[in-house]
């Protein structure tokens, strides 16, 4: 047979078939092939739009197994058509249209529409129809299955992740300043990936807390699901906000960042805990309570100078260097007369006003830079005027900066660093850091780096979760 002969070949289905539909992450499917059925029809359930009404999007789960509805895929797909569909009991319904491309293997698959309904009681995951069909393909009716076999175990193995496409999120960044650079870069950066990106703002949510069927509503309505969300809490509402966070974390929505691990890196004193069980170097800390340990205080840390600093202190505001060991005695005094929480911490000198920021993301350091003090201020942070520009650390700061972040489990951190004579230290582990600074100075896109991150973690994997008893 010659070549011409081959590709003149009609590709031949049965009534019930194996195909995929790649594009959605649904390599395996079992369809009903209906000539008389002139729309395509996918099994799919909690359909929700999603996006601008320029680019609309629709985002919705599938069971691909037939009766295992504790296995389902979350797909996502650009809307195409909204039209009335007339089902075979005759009853008219409004679905959502998409457009994916369908593989019948053997190397042939080519774009078609499909409609989205839940199929649920039909034993077919899919119908094909008609409109599907391309011109030379050739119906048998009274066959079955006569395309190449495909197994239902890729979704019960780590196989789909390999076979997984990007598809488009719908994404939360709580935070309350929408025009802060970091929370716009974010927006920016998933757009321009294809994605919904939503600022809620954290104050504004509240929640149903019950067993059955926990929620997150916003200005009086009940918020969509989301495939991840991005914690940028503010320290002023940190126990607020990682309620809010919690509460997503009970939906089963990706958290960027866990609430115990930004509760724990807000508390300076927990913060130091965690790093000292995790054997961290950081400099030698001391907190007390009572008034009468004041000296003993300072005795644990050294002798001066010394930091004095409010637990509660971000961007180096309620950080005081204490020149003498009276000037201690008094930062201190004044500060316990404001029924203040503070530790005391050693010094290091040698920084001389100068810290590292480790940019780290998935457990690795992405980018670096070194922060200067301005003028004769020992604080580096560029909230109070100073400067930054790139840095290379040593394998030593690297190993450091990603066990710190490690140990409070954040998936994204900035992690700042002294240069000691005795190695790298610890001084923070901030789980919302800011982008521009760090940005600007490695002239990296760490928005991008992030999203990548968040891309792996929820590419199409199928959900389990326990069958009910029969």
């Amino acid at each position: 047979m010659s070549e011409t002969d081959q590709q003149a070949e009609p590709i031949r289905l049965g009534w019930e078939e194996w195909l995929g539909l790649p594009n959605l992450g649904l390599p395996t499917l079992r369809a009903k092939v209906d000539t008389g059925a002139r729309t395509s029809a996918l099994h799919a359930f909690d359909i929700e739009a999603f996006g601008s009404s320029r680019a609309p999007k629709v985002r919705f789960g599938v069971h691909p197994i037939p009766g295992r509805d504790d296995i389902s895929i979350t797909c996502s797909a650009p809307v195409v058509d909204r039209r009335e569909v007339t089902s075979s009991n005759g009853e008219i319904e409004m679905r959502y249209v998409i457009e994916t491309m369908v593989d019948v293997g053997d190397g042939q698959s080519w774009p078609i529409e499909v409609t989205l309904t839940d199929r649920a009681t039909m034993a077919s995951r899919m119908l094909l129809g008609r409109q599907a069909l391309r011109d030379d393909v050739v119906v048998q009716p009274t066959e079955r299955f006569l395309r190449p076999e495909r197994k239902f175990d890729v979704y019960t193995t780590r196989k789909i992740k390999q076979v997984a496409p990007r598809r488009a999120l719908r994404i939360a960044v709580l935070s309350r300043e929408a025009n802060n650079y970091s929370t716009k870069r974010l927006v920016h950066e998933g757009e321009e990936r294809g994605h919904s990106v939503e600022i809620i703002d954290t104050t504004r949510c509240y929640m149903a807390i019950n067993a059955l069927a926990p929620e997150v509503h916003y200005d009086g309505k009940r918020l969509p699901r989301y495939d991840a969300v991005i914690p940028r809490i503010g320290a002023s509402i940190t126990p607020y906000g990682t309620a809010i966070v919690r509460q997503f974390e009970t939906l089963g929505t990706y958290c960027l960042n866990s609430s115990a691990g930004i509760s724990a890196s807000r508390d300076k004193l927990h913060a130091h805990q965690v790093l000292a069980g995790q054997k961290v170097g950081m400099p030698t800390t001391a907190f007390a309570a009572s008034p009468k340990d004041t000296s003993n205080l300072i005795g644990l840390v050294g002798s001066a100078p010394l930091i004095v600093k409010l637990l509660e202190s971000t961007q180096g505001k309620g950080v005081v260097l204490a020149e003498t060991k009276k000037a201690a005695e008094s930062v201190i005094d004044a500060f316990r007369g404001l029924k203040a929480n503070f530790l005391v911490q050693q010094f290091v000198k040698e920084a001389a006003g100068e810290d590292i920021r480790c940019f780290v993301i998935a457990g690795k350091v992405v980018a670096s830079m070194k922060r200067t003090s301005d003028g004769d201020d020992f604080r580096s942070n560029l909230h109070r005027g100073g400067s930054a520009v790139a840095t290379r650390i040593s394998p030593a700061e690297r190993r450091v900066a990603v066990k710190a972040a490690k140990a409070f489990g954040l998936g994204v951190a900035g992690v700042d660093l002294l240069r000691s004579e005795d190695g790298p230290k610890v001084l923070e582990v901030n789980s919302s850091p800011g982008l521009e600074g760090i940005e600007k100075a490695s002239k990296k896109n760490l928005a991008g780096k992030l999203f990548d991150h968040i891309e792996e973690q929820v590419r199409p994997a199928p959900s389990r979760r326990k069958k009910k008893p029969a």
